[in-house]
C-alpha cells in the first residue's frame, strides 16, 4: 500500500545538535511571554509524552490534525485539533494503556498505524539492557466519517523487547518496516548495542523475526538510536548514530529484495568526523519529489569540550539518490544552545521548517545544550537550505515555567490546506503545549500571559474496585499543594448512600440516581497543609465502584463554586448522549467542571466538544470528569457527553471560581 497521501517528495534531512559544555548564561529581568497554546495536563506516564527524538506523534487526514496523546488514568488516546477553539479534543479511542511506552505514528492514505514500544533509556555512562517480554505493538485503524476504528487482528507484535526508540514506515509493497536499537549484556560481561530491523506482511498483519541489519559494524554506543524512512518510490533507508565512530550511518534497501541478505543493503556514512554524531535523529521524506531526495535531523557533539560558539550544533543534511551523496548546511551553532531538532517539509512554499529546544526567550547562553526552555522555529529553502543565524522564532513557551522540550511533528509534509501543527511538553508542570498556524502568512500572535485569576489543572488520579466493598478510597493527585481544590466523583452500584464523608469534603451532588442499581456522587475539598495521600468515603452497603480526583490551582478557597449545580439523567438505558443543562457563572475566567456516571464496568464516554476529559475510571462502575475554561461570566450553554453504546447515565456540572 503506497503512501499516496503523504503528498511529499523524497528527501531526508539531518539535523545535528551538540551536547554538553557550559556556555555563557544571562537572563532578562522582564517576565517571559507565552507562545503557542496550553493543552491537556498529564500524569502517570513514565516518559515525556512528546518524546522520543525520531518519532512523530501527529498526522493529517479528513481535514483535521490528529495526535496520539496520553490521557491520565486511561492511556494513549487519539485526539483531534479543533482549530477554532485551539483545543485538542479527545475522541475516546484508546490504543496502548501501558504507561512505560512511547509511539511512532504513520498515516498512509487509508490507514493509521501506531507503533508502541516499552522504553528502556540507556547511556554511555549508565548503559541498561533491553528487557525481554516487553512487546512492541502495531495498531492499525481504518478511518471513515471522521472516526478511527481498530482493524480486526490488531495489534500485532513487532518484537518482544524494550528499546530506547522505535520508528516505522511503509514500502511500495505495503509492508511496514520498523527499526530500533537493542542493548544486551550486563555490568559484568559488558554491554552491546545493536541496530535491529523487522518487516511485516502487507498492511502490518503479521511480522517476520527481527534481524540485525546486515551491514558491517551494526554495534554503536549504548545510547545510540536508529530511524527508518521510505523514499524514492521503492526504497527503505535506515539511519543510526554511531558516536564511537563519530559517524551517522545510512543503509538503503530496494523493495522486493531479501531483507536479510547482505547483498541487498548498501551502507555509507551520512557524516563522519570527530564528534559529528550524537543520538538525535529526525528523518523525513517527500513522496512527490522526482529526484528522490531524503531529509533527516541528527545531533553532533561539537560543543563538548569546546568554547568555540561558531561550530555547527545542528546540521541539515540532504541525501540525493542521483549522486548517492549527502550535502550539509548549518541550522544552528553551538552558541545558539539548541537541541532535539525536528523538521517538517512544506511542499507549497518549498520550505524546510526546523524546530528545536533552546533556553527561554529571556535567556542567552545555556548551562548545557539540551536544557529545556522554549521551542523555536527556523526555515530555509529545500533547494538551497541556508538558515538565518540565531535560535529562530519562539513558537511554544510557557512564560511561567521555562521547561518546554521534546517537540514532535508529522511524517507528512504540509501546505496551505493543512496548516502547520507541532506539539511539545512541559515535564515540570506536566502539560502539553502546541503551536498551530496557517501557512502562507505570519505566525499568530502569542496569547496573553496567564492571569493571577486563571485556574489551572495540577493533575488527576483514578481508582476503581470491581469487587464489592463499603470503602471508596480515592488517591490524592501527584503535585497537589496546600490551597489547591480537589474535585472528586465516583459511581457505585447496588443503590448505596454515603454514610461517612472524609473530613473537609463538601457535596456537589449526593446520591444522583442512574438506575435502580447505581448512583453518582461528587465532592470538592480545599487542600490543607497536611492532607493524607488518599481519602475514603463509606458506603451504606458493599458495592462495586469507580472514581477519580482532579486537582485545580488558582481556585477561590473561601467560595470554590462559581455557579449553581445542574444535573440530568437517563434511567432507561437508551442514552447515546446526554446534555447537562446550561449554568451561569458569576466570574470571568471560571472553570466549567462536570462529569458522568453510568451503570457499566466498561468505559465509553466522550467529553463535550471543546472540553478536556481528565479521567474515566476503567472498571467496577464508570465515572468520568472533564472541564473547560470560560473566559467571560454568564450563561455557559449546554454541554453534551456522548457514549459508544446506549446506557443508563447521569450527568452533573458546575463551575469553579477563580481566586481573584
Amino acid at each position: 500500500m503506497k503512501r499516496t497521501a503523504r503528498w511529499l517528495s523524497q528527501s531526508l534531512v539531518l539535523v545535528l545538535v551538540v551536547a554538553g559544555g557550559l556556555l555563557g548564561i544571562s537572563s532578562s529581568a522582564s517576565s517571559a511571554s507565552n507562545y503557542g497554546y496550553p493543552s491537556i495536563s498529564y500524569s502517570g506516564v513514565s516518559n515525556p509524552p512528546t518524546s522520543d527524538k525520531p518519532q512523530s506523534k501527529l498526522w493529517w487526514t479528513g481535514g483535521s490534525w490528529w495526535a496520539d496523546m496520553w490521557t491520565s488514568g486511561k492511556g494513549w488516546q487519539i485526539y483531534r485539533l479543533d482549530v477554532a477553539s485551539k483545543t485538542w479534543v479527545n475522541t475516546g479511542i484508546t490504543n496502548d494503556t501501558r504507561a512505560s511506552t512511547l509511539a511512532d505514528t504513520l498515516w498512509d492514505g487509508t490507514h493509521l498505524y501506531i507503533a508502541s514500544h516499552v522504553v528502556t533509556m540507556s547511556s554511555e555512562t549508565s548503559p541498561k539492557a533491553s528487557v525481554s517480554g516487553q512487546p512492541a505493538k502495531l495498531y492499525r485503524y481504518s478511518f471513515s466519517g471522521g472516526t478511527f476504528t481498530l482493524d480486526s487482528g490488531f495489534p500485532t507484535t513487532i518484537m518482544n523487547n524494550s528499546s530506547e526508540s522505535l520508528t516505522i514506515d511503509q514500502d511500495s509493497t505495503g509492508a511496514i518496516w520498523a527499526t530500533w536499537t537493542q542493548v544486551s549484556g550486563s555490568s559484568t560481561s559488558g554491554f552491546t548495542n545493536t541496530v535491529y530491523v523487522n518487516r511485516s506482511a502487507p498492511g502490518g498483519t503479521s511480522w517476520n523475526s527481527p534481524f540485525v541489519i546486515p551491514v558491517s559494524n551494526p554495534n554503536p554506543a549504548p545510547d545510540d538510536i536508529s530511524a527508518i524512512v521510505a523514499y524514492g518510490g521503492n526504497k527503505i533507508g535506515v539511519m543510526w548514530s554511531d558516536q564511537r565512530a563519530g559517524a551517522v550511518r545510512w543503509a538503503t534497501h530496494t523493495d522486493g529484495s531479501s531483507p536479510t541478505a547482505t547483498s541487498a543493503w548498501k551502507v555509507q556514512d551520512a557524516v563522519k568526523g570527530n564528534k559529528l554524531a550524537d543520538d538525535h535523529l529526525s528523518v523525513k521524506t517527500l513522496q512527490s519529489d522526482s529526484t528522490g531526495r531524503v531529509f533527516a535531523a541528527i545531533k553532533t557533539g561539537l560543543n563538548d569540550g569546546s568554547t568555540n560558539k561558531s561550530l555547527a550544533q545542528v546540521l541539515l543534511v540532504v541525501f540525493k539518490p542521483g549522486t548517492g551523496a549527502f550535502s550539509q548546511s548549518t541550522v544552528a551553532t553551538v552558541g545558539d544552545c539548541v537541541s532535539r531538532s525536528q523538521i517538517v517539509l512544506d511542499t507549497q512554499n518549498n520550505t524546510v521548517h526546523a524546530f528545536h529546544t533552546a533556553p527561554g526567550t529571556g535567556v542567552s547562553g545555556c548551562a548545557y545544550s539540551g536544557i529545556p526552555g522554549a521551542i523555536y522555529e527556523k526555515t530555509a529553502s529545500m533547494d538551497n537550505p541556508v538558515f538565518p543565524t540565531g535560535r529562530g522564532t519562539p513558537i511554544i513557551q510557557d512564560g511561567a515555567s521555562a521547561n518546554m522540550n521534546d517537540v514532535t511533528t508529522s511524517k507528512q509534509s504540509v501546505d496551505s490546506t493543512t496548516g502547520l501543527a507541532v506539539l511539545a511538553s512541559n515535564n515540570v508542570t506536566k502539560r502539553y503545549w502546541f503551536s498551530y498556524r496557517t501557512l502562507g502568512g505570519t505566525p499568530e500572535p502569542p496569547p496573553p500571559p496567564p492571569s493571577s485569576s486563571a485556574i489551572s489543572v495540577v493533575a488527576s488520579s483514578t481508582t476503581n474496585n470491581p469487587l464489592a466493598a463499603t470503602a471508596v478510597s480515592l488517591t490524592k493527585p501527584s503535585g497537589t499543594a496546600a490551597g489547591d481544590v480537589l474535585v472528586a466523583s465516583f459511581t457505585a452500584d447496588k443503590n448505596p448512600t454515603v454514610s461517612a464523608v472524609p473530613a473537609g469534603w463538601t457535596a456537589i451532588v449526593n446520591n444522583l440516581s442512574i438506575s435502580s442499581g447505581a448512583r453518582v456522587f461528587a465532592y470538592y475539598r480545599v487542600v490543607g497543609s497536611a492532607d493524607p495521600g488518599s481519602y475514603s468515603w463509606t458506603l451504606s452497603t458493599t458495592a462495586k465502584w469507580g472514581g477519580g480526583v482532579t486537582a485545580y490551582r488558582g481556585v477561590n478557597n473561601t467560595t470554590p463554586l462559581d455557579s449553581a449545580v445542574a444535573t440530568a439523567a437517563n434511567t432507561s438505558y437508551t442514552a447515546t448522549s446526554i446534555a447537562a443543562p446550561s449554568i451561569t457563572t458569576a466570574s470571568n475566567n471560571a472553570m466549567l467542571i462536570g462529569g458522568v456516571g453510568f451503570d457499566s464496568s466498561t468505559p465509553g464516554a466522550a467529553a463535550p466538544s471543546g472540553w478536556t476529559e481528565r479521567w474515566e475510571s476503567a472498571d467496577g462502575q464508570i465515572a468520568e470528569q472533564a472541564d473547560q475554561p470560560q473566559a467571560t461570566a454568564g450563561a455557559s450553554g449546554t454541554a453534551t457527553w456522548t457514549f459508544n453504546t446506549a446506557k443508563a447515565v447521569a450527568v452533573w456540572r458546575t463551575a469553579l471560581k477563580p481566586a481573584s
